[in-house]
């Protein structure tokens, strides 16, 4: 196997247990609040397969929260996240899913404000990348 890059190699900088389950999950999260373009009032996240089993021990669920607050895959207040976003208001739901799913590391992230709202369906594909794989029901 080739490498383009020796972050191919290395992995993101990262907090939490897992590139995939932390790294790429706070990512997932980023994707979906930068295109809603604003803080939600109301999350609700469907997990898929693996992340449906271990999002709790892996850290994942404070990683999609901490994404969707703006923070970065390194940022220090990870842990924190679903205390920040309660502190925020900001009303947080997992949803654990059986259905069959993309990848094992998939969720379906919907955001709320008012009247706007937004769902993306997103895969941790390893090392801290993503694919969206669904917008707003229009899948790739």
């Amino acid at each position: 196997m080739k490498y383009r890059s020796v972050f191919d190699i290395i992995g993101p900088v990262m907090i939490g247990p897992s590139s995939s389950h932390t790294a790429g999950a706070a990512r997932m999260g980023q994707v979906a609040r930068q295109l809603f373009r604003h803080e939600p009032e109301r999350v609700s996240i469907s997990l898929y397969g693996s992340f449906a089993k271990t999002y709790r021990g892996h850290g994942t669920d404070v990683a999609l929260i901490g994404g969707i607050l703006g923070f970065e895959t390194d940022d220090l207040r990870i842990p924190e996240a679903l205390e920040i976003a309660k502190e925020r208001e900001i009303e947080v739901e997992f949803i654990e899913e059986d259905a069959n799913a993309p990848h094992p590391n998939t969720a379906r992230i919907r955001l709320y404000k008012g009247e706007d709202e937004i769902e993306v369906v997103a895969c941790s594909i390893g090392g801290g990348k993503i694919e969206v794989v669904e917008l707003n029901g229009f899948d790739r």
